[in-house]
């Protein structure tokens, strides 16, 4: 069966209309291709996506602000027997009702009014630039700083905090290599330390070790390399203070939630 085509559409930058597809998305186990179409000013632009969606198997996901072009591509799916999802149309149409006004109709209005979207964003910039020990220069002014043996989630859980708006940096922890001297200077509040079960982590390591190809029997994915990597981090993060908080079976975002949760507390060394 051929490849489901999700064309995301907006008069703005598209991010939620992306993101809200690619949630929906992950529900389901077929490979999906995304194709965002940004910024549309015409309906012209709009009539090239129902032409590219036509014979295809499709989906149209947009969030479209001014009412004729939400009507234009709406008829025109109809027309062609796509279908088509307009997230923003019908919440706008409550707000209408609710406020007893209308909406400004401003594309965009989000990013110029929303300080937390470009909070987000300076986060996500951060994250990358100080991932995996990059530059231990970021330690210090990250809020949070994750420690962690090869395949804990750090990076997966950098970028999870980071789009709540967090600077994050991560410090992978490896016997044969010295951590870089700023974890110890690191506030104790703003350190955590991420462990997993040996039984756990051997089998995520060997699940890695098939997709590059190699040999599932590697040392990297041994139990006695794997308890001296534990037996190694989990000294240096006591060494550092840490909080140490074990990933086994939890999804990325539970233990991202934990990890914000602790740090916003006021008594974060309380218990």
């Amino acid at each position: 069966m051929s490849k489901v085509v999700v064309f995301v559409v907006s008069d703005s930058l598209g991010e939620t209309a992306h993101r809200v597809a690619h949630a929906a998305a992950s529900q389901f186990g077929n490979d999906m291709d995304f194709r965002r179409v940004s910024y549309v000013s015409a309906r012209d632009a709009l009539d090239e996506v129902v032409e590219d969606a036509r014979g295809l198997r499709s989906l149209v996901v947009h969030t479209l602000v001014l009412p004729e072009f939400r009507a234009h591509i709406n008829a025109r799916c109809r027309a062609e027997g796509i279908a088509a999802i307009d997230i923003l149309g019908p919440m706008m149409d409550g707000f209408s009702t609710i406020c007893e006004s209308q909406p400004k109709l401003q594309p965009g209005l989000i990013y110029q009014l929303d300080e937390q979207y470009f909070r987000e964003v300076e986060a996500v910039e951060f994250a990358v630039k100080y991932d995996d020990g990059k530059d231990p220069r970021g330690l210090l002014k990250a809020e949070i700083v994750l420690l962690g043996v090869s395949r804990t989630s750090k990076t997966p859980l950098s970028m999870y905090i980071a789009h709540r708006g967090y600077r994050v940096a991560n410090v992978p922890l490896v016997p044969e290599v010295s951590p870089p001297d700023e974890i110890y200077l690191v506030p104790r509040d703003r350190i955590f330390g991420l462990t997993i079960r040996a039984e756990e982590l051997q089998s995520i390591r060997q699940e890695r070790l098939k997709a590059l190809g190699l040999a599932s029997n590697a040392s990297y994915a041994s139990f006695e390399r794997i308890n001296e990597e534990l037996r190694y981090g989990e000294g240096i993060m006591r060494a550092a203070g840490c909080r140490i908080i074990d990933v086994t079976k939890r999804a990325v975002e539970e233990t991202a939630s934990k990890i914000i949760e602790y740090y916003n507390r006021r008594d974060k060394l309380g218990d």
